[in-house]
């Protein structure tokens, strides 16, 4: 029995093909490659020292999916692949409607047909738009969203939620996660943007590595402490870790379980920036300009859930996040086009 992993040639996908692996999982990838590399599977492999199918398939092709699943033998889905950019899904709204709800509703109709009722779900902590004041839990009601990509993890949420209402058969966890940033400690697979990265951790990292002359900060007029937006920084490794515990619970209990996956700390933008120039010795040049669309001021997660039912729990801190992504940036100045 495998678990399909869609988008597990992406930055936290690949991550977690890793730790899957070492957990002694089989898996099989989908991946339509629109940002992201099969090089990055290359680099699982070598790291575990294990292989598995890498199939180039988007989700919304049923017909593809459809072989996949008669080909493998699927238990469950961890679905990761989606378009993940605020700002670009403002300007682009349509794109990600299509792409990440009308993927999803291929997605479940090809599990559907072949019985697999079990997914973890990667969301966000965009679900919880500006209605609520951090840290947020997840007995908040979701909504409320300011901007298009947090609208799509809201309604597939809800999807998700009536499917497993309708039909006891079904196991669904959504992981809300909040701002993931690192690599893998081997320095082989991180962070590698399309283009100009939308996320702020590869961004530095880019302009550490001289790749670009300097970071722009969007806005130091917040309700902060330093004027700057607030996030709850995350460690990819961590939640790799908190993917793995979630499937094999979602393997025994059925329903829908909704878990946030965070650190419970927030770390403003210049914060982050200084913690990069001290843990790496290299300097970050950056510049303020105005806000970007549908970005709010603060946004961590209260995370007690997850300890007390997953047993999970953060680690890593924002220094090992920041060596670990230095780590695989200057070895892989463009990425996996090294």
């Amino acid at each position: 029995m495998a678990v399909l992993v869609t988008g597990g040639a992406g930055y936290i996908g690949s991550q977690t093909c890793v730790h899957l692996l070492e957990a002694g999982k089989e898996i099989v990838v989908v991946d339509n490659f629109s940002n992201s590399s099969p090089k990055s599977a290359k680099a699982v492999r070598e790291i575990t020292g294990k292989d598995f199918p890498l199939i180039e398939c988007d989700i919304r092709d049923t017909e593809k999916l459809d072989e996949v699943f008669t080909q493998y033998d699927i238990e469950a889905v961890i679905h990761f692949a989606g378009l993940k950019a605020v700002g670009e899904s403002v300007s682009k709204p349509l794109e990600y409607y299509d792409n990440n709800i009308g993927g999803t509703l291929k997605l479940i109709e090809v599990m559907k047909k072949h019985g697999v009722k079990c997914i973890v779900f990667s969301s966000s902590a965009t679900v919880y738009g500006e209605r609520h004041l951090a840290p947020f839990n997840e007995e908040m009601e979701a909504g409320g969203t300011t901007n298009p990509y947090g609208t799509t993890k809201l309604f597939i949420e809800q999807i998700l939620k009536d499917i497993a209402a309708a039909d006891s058969e079904w196991s669904v966890s959504l992981l809300r996660y909040f701002n993931p940033i690192g690599a893998h400690i081997s320095g082989k697979i991180g962070e590698a943007p399309n283009g100009i990265p939308n996320n702020l951790m590869p961004y530095i990292s880019q302009v550490a590595v001289g790749k670009r002359e300097k970071l722009s900060v969007f806005g130091n007029d917040y309700d902060t402490p330093d004027g700057t937006g607030v996030r709850d920084y995350i460690h990819v490794a961590d939640l790799a870790d908190g993917h793995v515990v979630a499937l094999d619970r979602a393997l025994s209990v059925k329903g829908c379980e909704i878990f946030n996956l965070g650190t419970g700390k927030g770390v403003s933008v210049l914060q982050l920036v200084h913690a990069f120039i001290e843990a790496t010795g290299v300097d970050v040049p950056y510049v303020i300009t105005a806000r970007r669309p549908g970005d709010i001021a603060t946004s961590y997660a209260d995370c007690s859930k997850a300890e007390k039912v997953l047993g999970w729990k953060a680690k890593r801190d924002i220094f090992d996040a920041c060596r670990d992504t230095w780590r695989w940036q200057k070895n892989n100045p463009n990425g996996f086009d090294d």
